[in-house]
């Protein structure tokens, strides 16, 4: 018989993860009506907390006013925004934010959870590698938002790309494009996933055509390797995982002797301020990454302030279509690639 897990017992004490957890590592924080009901939850079930688990937070350099943000890319415009946006909330709350970047590794993620944790009085731990149910469990009793990470054990807030996606696919298919070619990001990522499935049933509905090429690098170097692909593909217009991909794929695509948006349209996500600069200026999908840190530091803030409030909940924020100069009317023949002899 399996024995009983901390979310049994949260489940069953109607309480979040957290506060469970909390119940056993610092029960001062709790009110004595929840710490009862998941101590009852525990004999019930005939759960025991694992031994050697600090209590009363012992052992812990923790700094009540200061919240960690970890983030896969701090060189990457978008996530630069959110840590700005985190920041700025966190100061109005009289918090402290501290950056860490994970580099994309997650094995470094991990690493980096287990010791904030450790030395933080909240977590916000955004666009994760690592499945929602690890972070989770290595954040222990310390309150944790995700973002770009969707679970029921937590708040979290979702930039939900189905809007814009939608304005994106009508508005290409108006200019009469049939085929479509999607880069991906990283296999870990949450967003390309919700973004491929997304395309997938837009494409369909509208009767178009979706070639998903192979994963590249979430960076202006891995738009640059695609290009190639995309153009074999036959596909009239691109849709790139984010906006480096996309910046990267424009610089690919003159490369090859290919004209954007005359011969391939491109479209990107994030909308960062390159965007509007590079040549042509690139169509994007604007994410809402600073909305996103200002409701993640204002989740911890009040997780912070109620340790007792038992159901997380999940905001999403809806993307926005920003239409510029790389994209354009389809033409009669789908771009090739330039061939010196």
């Amino acid at each position: 018989m399996v024995p009983p897990t901390l979310t049994d017992v949260a489940k069953r004490a109607g309480v979040a993860l957290s506060t469970a957890s909390r119940a056993f590592n610092d029960p001062d924080r709790l009110g004595p009506e929840t710490l009862r009901k998941v101590v009852e939850a525990a004999r019930e079930l005939g759960y025991a907390a694992p031994s050697g688990r600090a209590q009363g937070g012992a052992g812990r350099d923790l700094q009540q006013d200061t919240l960690a943000v970890i983030v896969p890319d701090v060189a990457n415009p978008v996530f630069g925004s959110f840590v700005k946006s985190a920041q700025r909330e966190g100061w109005h709350r009289r918090l402290a934010v501290v950056l860490a970047d994970t580099d994309f590794d997650p094995d470094h993620e991990r690493e980096l959870i287990g010791h904030l944790r450790q030395r933080a009085a909240g977590l916000i731990v955004c666009s994760p590698r690592l499945e929602a149910d690890e972070v989770i469990g290595l954040s222990g009793d310390t309150p944790v938002v995700l973002v770009n990470r969707e679970t029921g054990q937590a708040d979290c807030v979702l930039a939900d790309a189905s809007e814009g996606l939608r304005q994106t696919i009508e508005y290409l298919a108006a200019l009469g494009h049939r085929k479509l070619a999607y880069v991906q990001g990283s296999t870990h990522s949450w967003s390309n996933a919700h973004r491929v499935a997304l395309a997938r049933d837009l494409t369909a509905q509208a009767g178009l055509e979706l070639d998903l090429l192979g994963r590249q690098s979430e960076t202006v170097a891995g738009g640059t390797a695609a290009a190639a692909s995309v153009v074999a593909s036959g596909a009239t217009a691109v849709l790139a995982h984010n906006d480096l991909v996309a910046l990267g794929i424009l610089a690919g695509a003159r490369t090859l002797g290919v004209r954007v948006p005359e011969d391939l349209s491109v479209v990107g996500f994030d909308d960062i301020p390159f965007a509007e600069v590079s040549h042509p200026a690139l169509t994007s999908v604007a994410v809402p990454m600073a909305r996103a840190a200002a409701s993640a530091v204002e989740r911890i803030s009040h997780a912070l302030s109620d340790p007792d409030r038992a159901r997380p909940d999940t905001l999403r924020l809806a993307a926005q279509l920003h239409v510029r100069g790389s994209t354009g009317p389809v033409r009669a023949a789908a771009p090739t690639l330039v061939t010196h002899s």
